[in-house]
């Protein structure tokens, strides 16, 4: 078979899509074709086996089962796409398998199972804490109910289970035993963690962009690597949480409370739960829902493609701008602000006195601006970004990472021409939309184009176009944000005595 056909085959193994694209390729590269003749055992119970069983070709049944005498039930029945077997070499059968047709499987040996497991779901060698903070951030967990392993179906309830336990991973019933599940379409792992990392960004809530990029770290790791992520729309719904010490889960049709006794460092974790909308030939969709105490707090819709050949132009012209290595970083402005005898003293004071977090994101302004927040501009802003650090070679991974930066700074700008002296403002971004147009490096200088065309009626409305140094438009985006001037506090009464 050719290393290229098995690859593009475990691309579509669900199982198998959480991990990086280069895992894929290591594990193409070790199986072995295993054939089997209709009726014919492929594995029996009570025995080893030779490791982790992919149907390439064919069907099977699993036997042995108290329902095995019910016909016609598909979770005992495994076609193309679906997995059985144990990960080690020390587990025995608990059930037999017997080809219903002509079965051809993809055999991963014990001794190559380890390459099920990742470091993290971007990179196969490295931890996640030997990662640039940008690709630490948009590192998630994926919950599921027990390691790569097989098991076997023993109860009529089975998927409802497996959907709790994949989400709570509150309980293991006397419905399902370790060492007893077959790997079918109800395993599959949909669901996902993700949390807010001290050293990063907040803004006093959960950041949008973290929403954006996780969510589509979450969609990207259920779809087939060979299709990547060409438009998003997405929506806030509510403020993000990351200092809670509760959680609350809903668990389908079930709820249950959670309790998460102090939490490591008072990370709050997000859940997030991808819904497969439809999987084709070129194009796949995904909505992922952002959960915090059992409330979608985010959600975002999502679409793949896999790359073709086509129609080529571009109407949009990169500005005018200085490189970036002409400009000064955000570290070295702020600098020298501290120091602008042209700026008030009591805004030298302010910027000197706040603690400075530095951003993942590499900043460089095209236009330096030598006023405050309180100072009158125009509705547009261009500058200069990049991931801090070298991140993992995954195109899908750089685009989340542009995701992720493409909510800094943005809708501020619909507040430029508003700013004046004592100016305060309180602002929610409400949706964001993205269409990538071309392959990127997000660790490589892209150029943010911004501007404002409109503000009303409490909402400032802003367009973005980004473009990498050879003047190529890579992502267009969209983005209405909530704007209000916040409410003064009534005054406290005074005393008539």
């Amino acid at each position: 078979m050719d290393t290229d056909e098995v690859i593009e085959f475990f691309s579509g193994v669900q199982l198998l899509q959480r991990l990086p694209s280069s895992s894929l390729k290591k594990i193409a590269e070790s199986v072995v074709v295993k054939r089997y003749e209709k009726g014919e055992y492929v594995v029996r119970d009570g025995e080893i086996g030779e490791g982790i069983y992919f149907v390439w070709e064919g069907e099977a049944e699993v036997a042995g089962s108290d329902h095995a005498e019910e016909e016609e039930r598909p979770e005992f029945q495994l076609k193309r796409y679906d997995c059985f077997g144990h990960g080690t070499s020390t587990l025995f059968q608990k059930a037999e398998v017997i080809a219903l047709t002509k079965l051809t499987c993809l055999v991963l040996p014990h001794e190559h199972c380890t390459l099920l497991q990742t470091k993290s779901i971007w990179n196969a060698d490295k931890t996640v804490d030997k990662c640039s903070l940008v690709e630490n951030i948009l590192h998630l967990e994926p919950l599921e109910f027990v390691e790569l392993y097989v098991y076997v179906i023993s109860a009529d309830t089975l998927k409802v289970f497996i959907r709790l336990l994949i989400l709570a991973c509150l309980r293991i019933t006397n419905e399902l035993h370790y060492g007893d599940v077959i790997c079918d379409e109800s395993l599959y792992v949909n669901i996902f963690r993700g949390i807010t990392l001290p050293d990063a960004p907040k803004f006093g809530k959960v950041f949008g962009g973290q929403f954006l990029g996780q969510a589509l770290a979450a969609a990207s790791k259920t779809v087939d690597y060979l299709k990547v992520v060409h438009s998003l729309h997405s929506y806030f719904l509510l403020v993000g949480d990351f200092n809670s010490k509760y959680i609350f889960l809903e668990l389908g049709d079930f709820k249950s409370w959670y309790y998460s006794h102090e939490l490591e460092n008072n990370l709050v974790p997000i859940i997030y739960e991808v819904h497969r909308v439809r999987d084709g030939n070129s194009f796949a969709t995904r909505r992922v829902d952002a959960i915090q105490k059992g409330i979608v707090v985010f959600t975002l819709l999502a679409s793949f493609k896999k790359e073709e050949q086509g129609f080529d132009h571009q109407k949009s012209a990169m500005p005018s701008v200085p490189d970036p290595e002409k400009l000064l970083s955000l570290e070295e402005l702020r600098d020298r602000r501290l120091t602008d005898p042209n700026l008030p003293r009591s805004y030298r004071i302010r910027v000197a006195a706040k603690s400075f977090v530095p951003w993942p994101i590499e900043i460089k302004f095209c236009e330096p601006s030598s006023g405050t927040n309180q100072s009158k501009s125009p509705p547009s802003l261009r500058y200069w970004f990049r991931a801090k650090g070298k991140l993992s070679d995954d195109q899908a991974l750089h685009r989340c990472a542009v995701a992720y930066a493409s909510d800094l700074l943005f809708s501020s700008v619909s507040l430029n021409p508003h700013r004046k002296k004592g100016f305060r403002s309180a602002s929610l971004s409400l949706d964001h939309s993205m269409w990538f147009h071309r392959s990127f490096r997000a660790d490589d200088w892209l150029l943010y184009v911004i501007a404002s065309p409109t503000s009303y009626h409490g909402r400032g409305f802003v367009l973005g176009e980004m473009f990498n140094r050879n003047g190529e438009l890579v992502v267009s985006l969209t983005q209405e944000a909530l704007l209000r001037t916040p409410k003064t506090p009534n005054p406290a009464p005074v005393s008539k005595l």
